[in-house]
């Protein structure tokens, strides 16, 4: 009997220490996706322009790095200082742990050289060598174009700098020894033709990160199947917004509109106001439509024709749910 006690203590030490090793190895030598490299971003005129296309209109980094004022309809950045972050990710949208999305003016990114920008962004790992978690859709990131994260590198220089700095992003466990696992090294892509509609399309698709809001997902994943099929629902005060079904499916999705139709959608925006107040229990939507509305016609064309090729999956989606988190909160 005392032989078998040493022996399954003997297994608890070695377990212990295997478990720990593995945690040490994973949190200090991780992640390593290699030194951030030695490039210079060209500033000329065209490369800002296409960045502040990209910044603006496609990839939204100026969207998620700065302020929307949600008691106006779909969220426009408050107070006009693009890129100064401060949005919190927490416990209040069900996030296990605090992440402030940082501040991308140069203010905050002075310090940083062009490579290192550009392994943030293509491979989510900071100046410090820490990981990123992929709220910032880097592995969609990873797949654009060398000279397009050029041009993103090249407009984000141009940001009126913004004095605000922010705690930084804690994790609940084990998310906080998993998220060093997460970063990857890039495999970027190459621009298609635009006249090449489909596979043009499909890369703005991934530039925009269009199947992550527009899919369900449970814990973090994304349930399989229900790919760009909608249903994946974000707190706004109590309220839930869920994104749309945006599949071929004639019923649930966008099967019966035309292309026109789907360039009316968002080219609508382009004339309403930013200042269309809203009440707390008023329909309202994180998609923001202002800046999506800056697209050109052709790059929404592209879209709506690589979403028609996808496969359509049958999801009816209620878009606004009013007071669904206050009625959660009363029932406990």
């Amino acid at each position: 009997m005392k032989k078998l006690r040493k022996f399954l203590l003997y297994l608890v030490v070695v377990f212990v220490l295997v478990v720990a090793g593995a945690i040490s190895y994973i949190t200090l030598a991780l992640p390593n996706v290699g030194d951030a490299e030695d490039i210079h971003v060209p500033a000329d005129a065209k490369t800002i322009a296409r960045g502040k296309y990209l910044v603006s209109h496609v990839v939204l980094c100026t969207d998620c790095h700065s302020r929307r004022d949600f008691t106006k309809f779909a969220g426009p950045v408050l107070d006009g200082k693009p890129g100064q972050g401060g949005d919190v990710f927490d416990e209040k949208v069900n996030f296990p742990g605090s992440v402030h999305v940082p501040n991308i003016t140069p203010f905050n990114l002075k310090g940083w050289t062009d490579g290192e920008i550009f392994r943030a962004i293509t491979t989510g790992v900071r100046k410090d060598g820490s990981a990123i978690f992929p709220l910032m859709p880097w592995p969609n990131y990873s797949k654009l174009s060398r000279e397009d994260v050029y041009a993103i590198i090249a407009y984000i220089r141009t940001l009126q700098p913004v004095n605000a700095a922010y705690p930084r992003a804690s994790y609940n466990f084990p998310l906080n020894i998993l998220v060093h696992t997460m970063p990857q090294k890039a495999s970027l892509g190459a621009l298609p033709n635009p006249s090449d509609t489909l596979k043009y399309g499909a890369y703005l698709v991934n530039a925009g990160a269009c199947m992550d809001c527009h899919t369900q997902n449970v814990k973090g994943k994304m349930i399989p199947g229900m790919e760009f099929a909608g249903g994946r629902s974000f707190r706004i005060g109590n309220n839930a917004i869920n994104s749309a079904n945006i599949t071929p499916d004639k019923e649930t999705g966008i099967g019966t509109w035309t292309s026109a139709a789907f360039v009316a959608r968002f080219k609508n925006f382009a004339d309403i106001t930013r200042t269309m107040a809203v009440s707390p229990t008023d329909p309202q939507t994180i998609m923001p439509w202002y800046d999506y509305a800056g697209m050109t016609e052709g790059d929404l064309k592209s879209i709506y024709a690589y979403l028609r090729t996808i496969k359509s999956v049958k999801n009816k989606v209620n878009h606004f749910q009013a007071n669904t988190f206050a009625a959660q909160a009363g029932s406990h």
